[in-house]
């Protein structure tokens, strides 16, 4: 399986006016085409930093990054980014919500806004697009705020943090829908989560980070040998409590 994401010696350093801060330091390692990879780590440690780094938003100080074997510099439209909040204009319909990155690009054309109802009809929203998004319930606002992203065609999705406003009943059922979302369209996606529940049942692999400045202390492979395999069957798994536990006490050294 080839490698989409290819992360090389990335360090990022900020200048203060007293000192100057390490926040990550030799960050290195590859993502397979398809591959869901969670970052978790002790608060402070770098992990959005990280992220921003590889969408291009955040300047690094050192290091190299890799899409689909070419290396990137800046902002790459292969990139699609889901932040906290699901970011939804009250004002504009729920389809011209998951038209807003087309319009930004240029490619808001019939041929555009057929692939976006077409997404809105495969993930039970189509009903919902003349609504507005005070009228959606939280999990259905993620969803559209993933089909926003998905409309441009990304090659890979970062997630920072993209399910914490949720409550926890909600957070389970959207990851479980948005992890189907993601795996039958084949993205690549990385998490930065706070949540070790969370990381252990959306990925194939999770990486942990040390205390700032973050370094990879460890990548754990994931794997639950369940044929039907999503979120909700993997927290149901005898394994589940053993990653947990591994990846507990790997976080506990470092706080």
């Amino acid at each position: 399986m080839e490698n989409v994401l290819e992360v090389k010696g990335i360090s990022k350093k900020y200048q203060s006016k007293k000192s100057e801060i390490l926040a990550i330091d030799n960050i290195n390692f590859r993502v397979k085409k398809g591959e869901f990879v969670s970052i978790i780590g002790p608060s402070g440690c770098g992990k959005s930093t990280l992220l921003s780094i590889i969408a291009g938003l955040e300047n690094k100080t050192t290091g190299e990054i890799y899409i689909e074997g070419k290396k990137v510099e800046g902002i790459s439209d292969k990139v699609g980014y889901m932040l906290q909040r699901d970011c939804l204009l009250e004002w504009r319909t729920i389809l011209s919500n998951t038209m807003l990155g087309l319009e930004i690009k240029g490619k808001n054309d019939s041929e555009g806004k057929e692939y976006v109802e077409s997404l809105l009809k495969k993930y039970n929203l189509y009903d919902f697009k003349d609504k507005y998004p005070s009228e959606l319930s939280g999990g259905m606002r993620q969803r559209v705020a993933l089909i926003r992203t998905l409309a441009v065609k990304p090659k890979i999705l970062l997630l920072d943090e993209a399910f914490s406003a949720l409550d926890y009943q909600t957070r389970i059922m959207v990851t479980n829908d948005i992890y189907s979302i993601l795996k039958k369209e084949n993205i690549t996606a990385i998490i930065v989560t706070h949540d070790i529940s969370e990381a252990i049942s959306m990925s194939d692999r999770v990486m942990v980070l040390t205390k700032r400045p973050g370094t990879i202390k460890d990548i754990h492979k994931i794997d639950f040998e369940i044929e039907n395999r999503n979120p909700i069957n993997c927290r149901q798994s005898s394994k589940f409590s053993k990653y947990f536990d591994t990846l507990w006490k790997e976080l506990g050294v470092d706080e």
